[in-house]
């Protein structure tokens, strides 16, 4: 449905694009990925024709959105929730793009109700707060129903009741067969929205793919090991070419536990039964997607966090010495 292929874009000497390429499913939602100054923004900006690529292209179903006969009904986009005229009321600005598009009348109540501010449509958007400026921008997306939806950190400024409307909302979308990508760094959010993932860093491709690729892969699972003996659970499993770590014991587990990074549950158990050694805990637990982007985008952070100035008030000379932690 959405291809990107080579896409470069650059402004003067900076490179904000870099050859980027990716295809969405219908029927998905692609969490779109990446840190500050990564380059997403600019991609769906080409995507839409908003910007226009110093090489490689952007498609919709094969055709640049410039050329598609009627770019409303085939995509909808959220990119930025305050571009409205600030006089205007929420239903003035839907009628508007409705008249000027050739949409019914009832077309603009209906996504008025959908995006739950029906009740201020007469309110003028410059008293909008930004979680209602960003359900304006959804409803205005969604006002030529379109196969596709592209959504710029949809939940800005929304409560968790909102955060939680525009989730569900994009899963009914993508039930209905459409191919929704969406930018966010709330990775917990994504974890619960997204069906796939495609991570950016300096306008480079790092991994796409089924977010299970992601979180439940082996090299993301840590395998969990308790029983009265962790020292003899541990040296077991060193002998046979794994890496425990011993992790000390707590109020509920005096005993410790032994955790083994990228372990196989069965046959960590299968050595530990042979040994004769009693088991009180076997488990896995899998890296959150969190984790997982942190380490993908370990080295592609544009915008770091730097070491205080020294001398800062409040600070200890040994706080000073030890710079950011």
């Amino acid at each position: 449905m959405i291809k990107v292929d080579n896409l470069t874009k650059r402004y003067g000497s900076k490179v904000a694009v870099n050859q980027l390429s990716f295809e969405l499913r219908s029927g998905r939602v692609t969490g779109f990925l990446g840190p500050n100054g990564s380059g997403k923004s600019t991609t769906m900006r080409c995507i839409v024709g908003l910007d226009r690529p110093t090489g490689g292209r952007c498609t919709i179903r094969g055709v640049e959105y410039g050329k598609l006969p009627s770019p409303l009904t085939q995509v909808g986009a959220l990119l930025d929730g305050r571009a409205f005229h600030p006089n205007r009321t929420a239903r003035q600005h839907l009628r508007v793009v409705a008249d000027t598009h050739g949409f019914p009348r009832r077309r603009v109540e209906e996504v008025l109700e959908l995006t739950g501010i029906a009740s201020v449509a007469n309110k003028r958007l410059k008293g909008f707060s930004l979680g209602m400026g960003q359900r304006l921008g959804i409803a205005n997306a969604l006002l030529g129903d379109p196969e596709v939806l592209l959504f710029d950190e949809p939940v800005n400024g929304l409560d968790p009741d909102g955060v939680r409307w525009v989730r569900d909302l994009m899963r009914d979308l993508a039930a209905q067969g459409r191919t929704i990508l969406v930018s966010s760094h709330l990775m917990s959010e994504m974890s619960l929205t997204a069906d796939d993932l495609v991570v950016i860093g300096r306008g480079r491709l790092l991994a796409q793919g089924d977010i299970k690729q992601f979180t439940e892969s082996a090299s993301h699972k840590t395998v969990h090991v308790s029983g009265p003996d962790v020292r003899a659970i541990a040296d077991t499993l060193a002998k046979a070419g794994m890496q425990p770590q011993v992790q000390p014991g707590s109020e509920n587990n005096p005993h410790g536990v032994v955790d083994i990074a990228a372990g196989d549950r069965a046959q960590i158990g299968h050595i530990l039964h042979t040994a004769g050694l009693e088991l009180h805990e076997l488990s896995e637990s899998h890296s959150s997607l969190e984790d997982v982007f942190m380490e993908l985008t370990a080295n592609e952070v544009e915008y770091g966090v730097g070491a205080p100035a020294p001398g800062l008030p409040g600070q200890s000379p040994d706080q000073v010495r030890g710079g950011a932690r």
